[in-house]
């Protein structure tokens, strides 16, 4: 099947302090956030001029996207749509219907299976081609990538790279904490077919990574960025938690490595690098976090190999990926099956 642009989705970001309780009432329309919850989570962008890093790594990311395509011969236009905030998804919908396009791909950066990670952007999707009207161009989203090589290579690769910044003199008593957005139990038990789709593709990462990055050192996949309320039971244990449970038990250093996430955006800089660094020190933790994929040169390239699985003739394209759990049962949606098996 032919297709004529790619579109980047994302989940957006504030970039002014005037921007930051807009968007945050974005993404909290309809859930019954309370006021002074939203005024809380402002103050973690506040504390970073009211700018959110993602952004910006969203343009670094699609610069690269457009660099390896043009070298590597895919002539596809590559535009850029958020969730919650500027440029909008909708809008950037618009814009690919003026300049032609009729049938495009989409690349969400969200590697796993679930509500919030897939589905969701299935419906932003589906909602900004309505706003747009019947000419607006038809989006199949790219299969998730949770255990391609592109995105697990340079997740080792970071880990490796925290390991060398603590004392060798404490291996044996370091652990690898991987973290994910915690999600509630009732989304976890129904993500995906079968159930439990966004805790088994990220329990397989861990496993990967670990394998290739530090298969001497235990490992743990624990949660972190909670946000609802606290009567309604959300995955654990909470990064923080966990820290306090490993210095009882006698470990001194961790490396944690967010392999939930595809760049250093809010969630990490401020629940990990700010929160979590400060629990670590309060208990005496010599600690170290691994970098997320961001622009590295091979998950640039994973967004190629995604495209070329689906404008292959015959949907046979290379198809990389490392684990045993079937990649293409992923999602529930038509878009995430290869196209033989499309309705």
């Amino acid at each position: 099947m032919a297709y004529d642009a790619l579109v980047l989705v994302s989940f957006g970001g504030p970039e002014r302090p005037e921007d930051v309780l807009p968007f945050l009432q974005n993404v909290t329309r309809g859930r019954g956030v309370p006021p002074e919850r939203l005024a809380e989570v402002a103050e973690h962008y506040l504390h970073f001029g009211g700018v959110s890093p993602i952004n910006q790594q969203c343009r670094e990311l699609l610069a690269a996207i457009r660099e390896d395509f043009a070298a590597n011969g895919v002539d596809l236009p590559v535009y850029w749509g958020n969730r919650n905030w500027d440029p909008m998804l909708a809008d950037t919908v618009a814009r690919m219907r003026d300049d032609g396009v009729q049938r495009a791909l989409a690349f969400v950066t969200s590697a796993y299976g679930g509500y919030s990670s897939c589905r969701q952007y299935q419906e932003d999707i589906a909602a900004a081609r309505a706003a747009v009207g019947p000419d607006a161009p038809v989006i199949e989203k790219l299969r998730q990538f949770w255990d391609h090589p592109g995105f697990v290579e340079p997740h080792a690769d970071a880990v490796r790279a925290a390991l060398a910044q603590l004392d060798p003199a404490k291996r044996d008593t370091t652990r690898v904490v991987f973290t994910a957005h915690s999600i509630p139990t009732s989304a976890a038990a129904t993500a995906g077919p079968a159930g439990g789709r966004y805790t088994a593709q990220l329990a397989e990462t861990a496993r990967l990574v670990h394998a290739v990055a530090a298969p001497e050192v235990p490992y743990d996949l624990v949660w972190q960025s909670r946000s609802g309320p606290p009567q309604v039971p959300w995955l654990e244990p909470d990064i923080n938690d966990h820290l306090a449970a490993l210095a009882s038990s006698g470990v001194t250093a961790v490396v944690v490595s967010p392999i939930g996430f595809v760049s250093d955006h809010l969630e990490v800089v401020w629940d990990l690098d700010t929160e979590a660094l400060a629990t670590a020190k309060q208990l005496g933790l010599d600690f170290a976090r691994a970098g997320t994929p961001g622009s590295d040169a091979r998950f640039v390239a994973m967004v190629r190999e995604l495209v070329l699985e689906r404008t292959t003739p015959g949907g046979e394209g290379p198809q990389r990926r490392l684990g045993e759990l079937p990649t293409w049962d992923t999602c529930p949606t038509p878009c995430c099956l290869p196209p033989a098996r499309r309705p």
